[in-house]
C-alpha cells in the first residue's frame, strides 16, 4: 500500500513508520522536517507545517491510506482533509487518545463505547484541561468526512525507546539498580502501559485489513507495585515504599481516577495487536536509556 502519515519521525509515529516500512508498505512523511530528519533514508517527505495550516505539499499525490499521528485540534485534522481531497483511496486512521472518555460517567469497565467528553473548538490551548475534548472534536470530524473508511485508535500511556515523555523511563531507571524504590502513591494503583511496538503493529493490521471502526491501544491492568518488578532486571532484589503523595509519572492522587486503566483492550487484541510483557518493554528501554547515557528526565 501507498501510506501517507503525518507526523512519523517522533516516538509514536516513528515506531508506526518502521512498523509499515517492514511490512513493505511505500510511505511518505509530511512533517516540518525538524524532527529525525536522519530517519527512514529513502523515503520520501513532503514538508509542511500544521501550526501554520501549510499544506502545500500535499497538493498532489495519492494514497491508499492516512495515518494521522500529528493532529491535537480539530482545525488540524478538518485542513488536512481539505488538502487531500477525494486522493485517500481506502482510508483515514487518525491516531486520537484515551483522554477522550468522561471519566466521571463511565461503568466499572470501560470500553470504546463509553461516554466521551464534550468535543471543545473553542480554544487552540493545548493542556490538561482541553487535551481529550479538542482529541473529542478531531475524532468527530474524521468520522464525520470518512465514516466507514475512518479508523479511531485511543493509546493510553505509551511505552519504547525513544518515549520524549519519560514517564515509563523514570520507573525502569528507578528500578534499574535494585534497592529501595520509593512510590508517592498506592502500590496497588492500578496502571496499563502499551509497549510502542505492539502499538504499530495494531495500526498496520488495521490497515492491512481495511478495518474501521475505534480501537483502545493499551496494554494489560495491572498495581503499580507489578509495573514497577517488571522494570527491575531479573533476580534484581527491590524495596518499595509507599510515601506520602507527591509528583511522580503515572502516579494518580486518589483513588477516583483509576477508572482510567481499567480499559479494555479486546477489540485491539482480536484485530491483531500484540501484548508485550512488561519485563520485555522495560529492557528494551533500559538499553535505549543507558545507550543515550542516562540524561536529565523530562520533567525533572
Amino acid at each position: 500500500m501507498r501510506i501517507l502519515v503525518l507526523g512519523g519521525t517522533s516516538f509514536v509515529g516513528r515506531a508506526i513508520v518502521t512498523q509499515l516500512l517492514r511490512r513493505g508498505h511505500v510511505v511518505t512523511l509530511f512533517g516540518r522536517g525538524k524532527t529525525g530528519p536522519e530517519l527512514f533514508p529513502g523515503v520520501e517527505r513532503r514538508i509542511g507545517d500544521r501550526g501554520t495550516g501549510d499544506y502545500e505539499s500535499l497538493s498532489t499525490g495519492m494514497w491508499d491510506a492516512v495515518v494521522d499521528v500529528s493532529a491535537y485540534l480539530p482545525r488540524q485534522v478538518t485542513q488536512a482533509m481539505d488538502a487531500l481531497g477525494d486522493r485517500v483511496r481506502r482510508r483515514y486512521l487518525f491516531i486520537s487518545t484515551g483522554s477522550v472518555y468522561d471519566y466521571s460517567q463511565a461503568p466499572s469497565h470501560l470500553d470504546e463505547d463509553c461516554p466521551r467528553l464534550e468535543p471543545l473548538r473553542s480554544t487552540e490551548t493545548i493542556d490538561g484541561q482541553t487535551y481529550g475534548s479538542l482529541k473529542v472534536a478531531c475524532e468527530d470530524d474524521v468520522m464525520a468526512r470518512y465514516a466507514n473508511r475512518a479508523t479511531i485508535v485511543r493509546p493510553g500511556i505509551v511505552a519504547g525507546p525513544n518515549d520524549p515523555t519519560d514517564r515509563f523511563t523514570y520507573w525502569v531507571r528507578a528500578a534499574a539498580h535494585g534497592g529501595r524504590v520509593e512510590v508517592p502513591g498506592r502500590l496497588e494503583q492500578p496502571i496499563q502501559v502499551v509497549d510502542a511496538d505492539d502499538l504499530a503493529v495494531l495500526v498496520a493490521e488495521l490497515l492491512a485489513h481495511d478495518r474501521p471502526g475505534i480501537y483502545n491501544a493499551v496494554g494489560r491492568s495491572v498495581p503499580f507495585e507489578d509495573l514497577i518488578r517488571a522494570c527491575a532486571p531479573p533476580d534484581v532484589p527491590l524495596e518499595l515504599v509507599e510515601i506520602p503523595e507527591g509528583s511522580a509519572p503515572m502516579i494518580m492522587p486518589g483513588d477516583e481516577l483509576d477508572i482510567m486503566f481499567t480499559r479494555s483492550a479486546a477489540r485491539a487484541r482480536e484485530a491483531g495487536m500484540p501484548q508485550t510483557p512488561l519485563a520485555e518493554t522495560a529492557a528494551k528501554v533500559r538499553a535505549w536509556d543507558l545507550e543515550r547515557g542516562e540524561p536529565t528526565l523530562a520533567g525533572s
